[in-house]
């Protein structure tokens, strides 16, 4: 490891330790704080896995549904079933605090449901029915999934950032550190050591001229 370019001295030893010091206290709260989110991260992974699953199968099946109804069904029967709106939502986006990272937080307020079939049911088979009734119901679960992901996706970049935070201090940092404190106590020491052989020559000079 490369030793800094610094001046030898007393004053500036001190002031290296000091930072030091500091450098070794910042890594292991950067270390805490990164184990922490880690643990954060893997709990928003699982509650995401679960509800990518449930979204994925759920849609399949409405699709499965779709694809039926729209084999035996006239185009005009189909605009008339999924044009009219059987529920209205309106969300409000805040944000929130995980581990210090701010993360989105989608508040879901449902409007008044009206009838979940608003068609008239001679046109319109079962699948679409059915098909209609697995969206509606989805409906929640894609925001939460949106929610959800996009905070897991956060922890992650900032988990990346902090990981690269204390390498950076435990690998470069703080042995950078330690090398040129180990440089200037020896360069210090070699220092006294001449300092002390040039008293001890002109002790013995003026020694030899009494």
């Amino acid at each position: 490891m490369a030793v800094m370019r610094v001046n030898p001295t007393r004053m500036e030893l001190k002031r290296l330790k000091g930072r030091l010091k500091t450098a070794q206290r910042g890594h292991k709260l950067l270390k805490d704080k990164t184990d922490e989110m880690v643990r954060q991260f893997i709990v928003y992974a699982r509650k995401n896995k679960e509800l990518r699953e449930q979204v994925e199968f759920e849609l399949g099946e409405a699709m499965k549904s779709f694809v039926l109804a729209r084999a035996v069904m006239e185009p005009s029967g189909i605009e008339e079933a999924i044009l009219m709106p059987s529920r209205t939502v309106s969300l409000t986006c805040d944000k929130k605090s995980v581990m210090s990272v701010v993360v989105p937080s989608i508040h879901i307020n449902e409007g008044e449901q009206s009838d979940l079939y608003p068609y008239s049911f001679l046109t319109v088979t079962n699948e679409m029915d059915s098909s209609i009734e697995t969206l509606n119901k989805l409906l929640v679960k894609l925001i939460e999934l949106a929610e959800v992901e996009k905070t897991t996706n956060m922890l992650a970049d900032e988990i990346e950032k902090n990981k690269r935070r204390v390498n950076a201090l435990e690998y470069v940092m703080i042995p950078q550190l330690e090398e040129t404190i180990k440089y200037i106590v020896l360069k210090l020491e070699e220092n006294e050591r001449g300092s002390l052989v040039r008293l001890m020559k002109v002790k013995d000079m003026i020694a030899d001229r009494q």
